[in-house]
């Protein structure tokens, strides 16, 4: 029998960080994250989703050698939003030991339930927001910007439990020169089109960026407001990502759609900062892992397509097509070699099409679990 031990202290709190590394050490495709990154997630006080919602993280210990780590996390706001009593697990992580890994889970289910939890799902470390979903096909490579990994046996232990599929998330790759890039040619026109209606396309103003960043965030509220699980963020959360994202937020694949000064949408991809995270060792920026984070971001040859949403009332008018235009001119100006479009849900046949169509390959499936406390 494992020992389930709660974290509560600064030093259980490293060890939750760092038990990751020690699981993977001889996993090739295993990116860790930034140690600092994951304090302040982890940190009541450091990031704002504290402020209408509770954490607990678990180790599980054989003897000295930590074996498991889970939290368990309710969302303040999604049980308010929804009307519902729903908790989450996030950050799991365990041995491959069905023992171990029920004895965690339950910890985090009692944890719920004493808190009045009715039902738990996950992984989902926060909310849909932020990384989330099991690795369920794929397993062939390092997972890009973030996106979750996680070794195959994890679904095995978390139905072994008593868990089912609530919902499938889908990753689609497109690489150099094996994807149809009509929109690019259509740009043009297209954009003469919206310009009609006083529509255009431009690049975000990172000379602006707290004002950009206070409109994107309507926006961005209301255009995925009816996917399954969206929680609009609080003003604090999306300032906190927004900054985040700023340190690796590149011009050329953020592109905003503005109607006489109103944004209507926008478009948004990253470089595949994973290229870099997988040689800084155990996620320390000191001694050596800053240095090869200023030094990589340079050599990036990938990018994630992270969000591409539009307000009701002006999809369908083209704004999409030039959006996805607008960052497939630029992935083939800088002469990059992949891009993954993630994450999308699997019945949303409107975001999925036009992705099929580009020529986006269905190449990763994550998966959303429940199970009634």
């Amino acid at each position: 029998m494992a020992q389930i031990i709660p974290v509560t202290s600064k030093k259980l709190l490293a060890k939750f960080i760092d038990f990751p590394h020690e699981l993977y050490k001889n996993d090739p495709f295993y990116v860790p994250e930034l140690h600092i990154a994951q304090r302040d997630m982890l940190t009541p006080g450091k990031h704002p989703f504290y402020e209408h919602a509770k954490l607990q993280a678990f180790l599980a210990y054989e003897g000295e050698k930590i074996v498991g780590r889970v939290a368990a996390i309710i969302n303040g706001n999604h049980n308010a939003t929804k009307n519902v009593s729903e908790g989450f697990f996030g950050f799991f992580d365990s041995v491959n030991d069905k023992n171990v890994s029920r004895q965690l889970l339950d910890a985090a289910q009692n944890w719920l339930k004493e808190n009045g939890q009715t039902k738990i799902m996950g992984p989902v470390n926060f909310s849909t927001n932020d990384i989330c979903g099991l690795l369920v096909k794929g397993f062939d490579g390092p997972p890009v910007a973030m996106m979750p990994y996680n070794a195959p046996y994890y679904l095995d232990l978390l139905e072994d439990f008593g868990f089912t599929k609530k919902v499938d998330l889908r990753a689609y790759k497109y690489t150099a020169g094996n994807y149809n890039d009509r929109s690019v040619s259509l740009l043009e026109g297209l954009e003469n089109r919206l310009q009609r209606s006083n529509i255009v396309i431009r690049k975000i103003n990172l000379k602006k960026f707290k004002e950009e960043a206070a409109a994107l965030r309507e926006v961005y509220n209301k255009a995925w407001d009816k996917n399954l699980g969206f929680v609009p963020m609080t003003d604090k959360e999306f300032d906190y990502t927004a900054n985040d994202l700023k340190l690796v937020l590149d011009t050329d694949f953020c592109y905003i759609a503005e109607q006489e000064g109103k944004i209507v949408g926008f478009a948004l991809a990253i470089p595949d900062i994973n290229q870099i995270l997988i040689k800084i060792k155990r996620g320390r920026l000191f001694p050596t892992g800053l240095l090869k984070l200023l030094l990589g971001k340079k050599k990036i040859n990938g990018i994630r397509i992270l969000l591409l949403g539009v307000i009701d009332g002006y999809r369908k008018l083209g704004i999409e097509a030039c959006l996805y235009g607008r960052i497939i001119k630029a992935f083939k100006a800088r002469n990059f070699q992949y891009a993954e479009a993630s994450w999308t849900l699997e019945d949303n046949d409107m975001v999925n099409r036009p992705i099929e169509n580009i020529g986006g390959q269905l190449y990763r499936e994550y998966r959303i679990l429940e199970k009634d406390i």
